[in-house]
């Protein structure tokens, strides 16, 4: 039965595509060899357009048959991982939620091709024998990936997909079709008192072979050098010609204090961790105003603290909201002027303008900018899918959703692009796929208020009024605080009045209290 509902579904995120997935779901849970579960599940992703997804649940469902039953899949089932492939292959990415979306986009949105070089650098061993510097192994792969991601002809699959593996048996081969990458970076770092060694090897995941292999020593003052010329040489490993002008702009550093970078990687450390631990983020803002405090023009330690202050805006932790939202402005203000050529600082630091200081304009300007600096930030397409979606800009917003989901398919944070894709849905009329995309991001992140805010009004706009007000018990029991008459300090800064009213109108048919 599942097996035949996955073959006659209508667009993607209507009623009847989750059920299938519901079902299909639970066949699995009591069955984990029910093929014919896999199959629907398989359909269903690449019906979204998740075609890692839908290879990834083959995977699955392959690893399952040969563990319990000592068997292969079925031709049927092989057949149709097969033509998800060749798809991929060919670019062919057929319909998904992001499908129907405007032809307008200043940026073009990320896509692989398949004459292009890609590639994920997997987290990086630390040799040094002391696991509270595990921070800064982590950091080195992320400063790797961003000079990496500055090589306009790779496609980088973003830091977060790539640290999903850490601490992991791996196999390169599957990294690779899970990630969808031609390339596959491993090393370590080992950091001694003052002396530091980065090793690297370069690998091709259709083959295991080892392409590139190096060594690099130096001290930490020198930290920044090493970096740049671990990203140059697999450069030069992948492609025979690099242009000079993308490796000078590949070796921009972010600081030249050694301690304020220090500050930086432990705040990202904290950071990443959680949206919803007040605790987390305030020792995360703590970090990255040191950070400052050693290196007052460190534009992206600025971008970072202005972030935790948007974080505890979207949860209801401001105490002194004027203060902390004068704060959050200044930091932000300050992040785009020193970081003029920082993707990430232009990225975090105009989020913070538009969703604390509600200047959209100069949100979607810094963000735009940022993408044309590295259009392979999966962060700044995030952000610039909930600039689009607040400016009233639905169906680009999902188109940048999608561009973020793609860079970084496996991203921790993928919750926050799910709801980003539901906000844009509920501001086009989109009830139904608003609240899929929004519950798909509480299914990650269940304490997420801002998909929580979206999918109750969702519901209640649909018609739902029952699922609706469930929703809107479990929002009121994260935040109790949260009522109509204060709404307005959690809110997106909407462009366009009606989105504005809807949404308030969607919350108080919900049942949240004046």
């Amino acid at each position: 039965m599942v097996d035949r509902l996955s073959l006659a579904l209508p667009m993607p995120g209507s009623t009847e595509e989750t059920a299938c997935e519901g079902l299909a779901e639970r066949l699995l849970a009591s069955d984990p060899t029910a093929e014919a579960a896999h199959r629907a599940l398989i359909r269903i992703h690449a019906h979204r357009g998740h075609e890692n997804a839908a290879l990834r649940q083959f995977e699955l469902c392959r690893n399952a048959l040969k563990k319990q039953l000592d068997a292969e899949p079925e031709a049927q089932t092989s057949s149709l991982a097969a033509s998800l492939q060749s798809r991929q292959r060919t670019g062919d990415r057929g319909p998904g939620p992001s499908s129907g979306v405007a032809a307008s986009a200043q940026v073009l949105v990320p896509t692989r091709h398949d004459d292009q070089p890609s590639i994920a650098v997997l987290p990086f061993q630390n040799l040094g024998g002391d696991v509270e510097q595990e921070y800064f192994a982590d950091g080195m792969v992320e400063d790797i990936v961003t000079a990496l991601a500055h090589f306009r002809h790779l496609f980088v699959v973003a830091r977060n997909s790539s640290f999903t593996y850490k601490g992991r048996s791996i196999d390169i081969k599957q990294v690779g079709r899970e990630l969808g990458v031609r390339y596959v970076v491993e090393g370590s770092v080992r950091r001694a008192g003052d002396r530091l060694r980065i090793t690297g090897q370069l690998i091709d995941t259709s083959t295991g072979a080892y392409l590139w292999a190096d060594r690099f020593d130096g001290t930490l003052a020198e930290v920044f050098d090493l970096q740049d010329q671990v990203a140059s040489s697999i450069v030069g490993a992948i492609t025979p010609k690099v242009e000079e002008a993308e490796i000078e702009r590949a070796k921009r550093k972010p600081t030249e204090s050694l301690d304020a970078y220090d500050y930086y990687l432990r705040g990202l450390a904290v950071f990443d961790r959680t949206v919803n631990d007040q605790a987390a983020i305030d020792e995360a803002l703590r970090l990255f105003m040191a950070a400052i405090a050693r290196d007052p023009e460190f534009a992206a330690a600025y971008a970072r603290a202005a972030r935790c202050y948007a974080t505890r805006k979207s949860n209801g932790w401001m105490i002194d909201r004027a203060g902390e939202v004068a704060e959050a402005v200044r930091l932000a203000r300050r992040a785009v002027e020193l970081g003029r050529d920082d993707a990430i600082a232009l990225s975090h630091g105009g989020y913070v303008l538009g969703y604390v200081g509600g200047e959209l304009k100069n949100s979607a300007v810094c963000i735009d900018r940022a993408l044309v600096l590295n259009r392979n930030l999966a962060a700044a397409w995030g952000l610039s899918s909930w600039v689009r979606a607040s400016f009233g800009e639905p169906d680009r917003a999902v188109e940048h959703a999608a561009g973020a989901m793609r860079l970084s398919p496996l991203d921790p944070r993928l919750f926050a692009w799910q709801f980003c894709t539901g906000l844009a849905h509920f501001c086009a009329g989109r009830y139904d796929d608003a609240v899929e995309w929004a519950e798909s991001s509480l299914r990650s992140q269940p304490n997420y208020a801002s998909a929580m805010r979206v999918a109750a009004a969702g519901h209640a706009l649909a018609g739902r009024l029952l699922e609706a007000q469930q929703m809107m018990a479990r929002l009121c029991a994260f935040d109790p605080l949260l009522r109509l008459s204060n709404l307005a300090e959690v809110l997106p800064p909407f462009y366009r009045p009606d989105d504005r009213s809807r949404y308030i109108e969607g919350l108080r048919k919900a049942g949240l209290p004046d």
